[in-house]
């Protein structure tokens, strides 16, 4: 049984409670999301320091630091193509396609092997409305039947921010059905960048 508050969902007791400022286990397999990719390229990333140590890394990028003309399926950025499932249906437009380029290359910059990263392609403003769009790619990604020691990894929540209270919504869920430790990291918002 699950409580739930007027903020949101709250956590039965025998769902790990997240931590914060912790860096994945070493070695161990991490589903994390990001509201762009920015939280993951900028400079002094938080997001990049927790996950470079890890083991294999599935990366949900939900929305794109550029307009999309139109949103994207679940589709992994790596080596030298996009890919999708077979029966997802891609817009190849040359905008998109740029975008996807862009942010393949600064990916493979970072020399991080085992970094695999998924792009949802989703507006902005979020609303409750991609809650289950959500929580479907976060499931795919962690699996039917995780392995043992996956954890979630997740931006600090703003609650004054619609999408990052989204995502916040949706890793919580997929926390409690799947019994992950969530682990957080700093957004722009919250860090300090050296120049």
């Amino acid at each position: 049984m699950v409580a739930v508050s007027e903020t949101g969902l709250v956590l039965p007791v025998d769902i790990p409670r997240p931590t914060d400022g912790e860096s994945a286990d070493e070695g161990r397999r991490v589903v994390a999301i990001a509201v762009s990719p920015m939280e993951l390229l900028r400079p002094g990333s938080d997001l990049l320091n927790v996950v470079r140590d890890a083991g294999y890394v599935d990366l949900l990028l939900v929305c794109e630091d550029e307009p999309v003309s139109d949103p994207s399926p679940v589709c992994v950025l790596g080596g030298g193509s996009l890919t999708t499932s077979a029966d997802d249906d891609l817009d190849d437009s040359d905008d998109d396609m740029d975008d996807v380029d862009d942010v393949r290359a600064a990916v493979a910059q970072l020399g991080i092997d085992e970094l695999h990263v998924h792009r949802l392609g989703l507006r902005l403003p979020l609303g409750g409305a991609v809650d289950g769009d959500l929580v479907a790619a976060l499931s795919e990604l962690v699996g039917f039947d995780p392995e043992p020691g996956v954890q979630c990894l997740a931006p600090v929540p703003l609650p004054s921010d619609p999408a990052r209270a989204a995502v916040e919504r949706a890793v919580w869920q997929i926390a409690q059905v799947y019994s992950l430790p969530v682990q957080r990291y700093r957004c722009l918002e919250l860090s300090v960048v050296d120049d």
